[in-house]
């Protein structure tokens, strides 16, 4: 079984997701990309969030389960089977006809099997160990990240207002709070310049809120003294 010349199409990539669902394990067979083990075949056991990685097939090879990307695996052709070479006659048989009969030899997963125990009157055979290929370096499966939450204090047409995001959605739409709260919620951020604004703002409404009670008061006083009148007049 050669290895395959080009990835998963999106297509594929649907089929063994939809694969996936059903509680199936579709086989793959790795590309040239994915280095020394092309050739060799896996079963995908789970496809995580492209957004969070390229890598995110993740396949069974042998005791492993790695993440690869589309380029990595394509589809296993149909009709591919493990082939097994046949057990040699006589153990005297030569060099040359060992390495034709190991070069057939197409193990799914090599990392599972064993090479044969060798007799301790024969020196280890070269062939063996031209058939068991390189392993791969391991590769960390990546942790999907949490989405960032947000949370937005803001002032706008005299109200201070709170609201929470965690990624594209919203937990908390803006509601009012207290001014008192608003300072406190900023008092938590170290920055400097940022208290200072939110007290200017502050001062400003105090300022304003006390010029409108004078203003209302004032006009109180000329309602009560018109009443006066209008008690003594009946």
């Amino acid at each position: 079984m050669g290895a395959a010349g080009q990835g998963l199409s999106t297509d594929e990539v649907q089929g063994i997701r939809e694969a996936l669902a059903a509680g199936r394990k579709p086989k793959v067979v790795f590309t040239a990309s994915a280095g020394q083990i092309a050739g060799q075949v896996g079963q995908v056991v789970e496809l995580t969030d492209p957004a969070v990685s390229d890598e995110f097939v993740v396949v069974r090879f042998g005791r492993d389960e790695l993440p690869f990307s589309p380029a990595d695996v394509a589809v296993v052709p149909r009709g591919a089977g493990r082939r097994v070479a046949e057990p040699k006659a006589e153990a005297e048989a030569e060099p040359e006809a060992e390495a034709v009969v190991a070069a057939v030899v197409e193990p799914e997963f090599v990392l599972d099997q064993q090479p044969p125990r060798q007799r301790r009157e024969e020196p280890q055979s070269p062939v063996v160990e031209a058939a068991k290929p390189a392993r791969r370096p391991v590769k960390a499966v990546k942790a999907k990240a949490p989405t960032g939450l947000t949370v937005t204090l803001a002032y706008a047409d005299g109200e201070w207002t709170v609201a929470a995001q965690q990624g594209s959605k919203s937990l908390a739409k803006p509601y009012v709070v207290k001014p008192a709260e608003a300072l406190r919620m900023v008092a938590l951020v170290d920055v400097p310049g940022v208290q200072e604004a939110v007290e200017q703002i502050l001062s400003a409404e105090r300022s304003e809120a006390e010029q409108q009670a004078e203003k209302l008061r004032a006009e109180l006083a000329e309602i009560e003294a018109r009443l006066a009148e209008l008690r003594e007049a009946g």
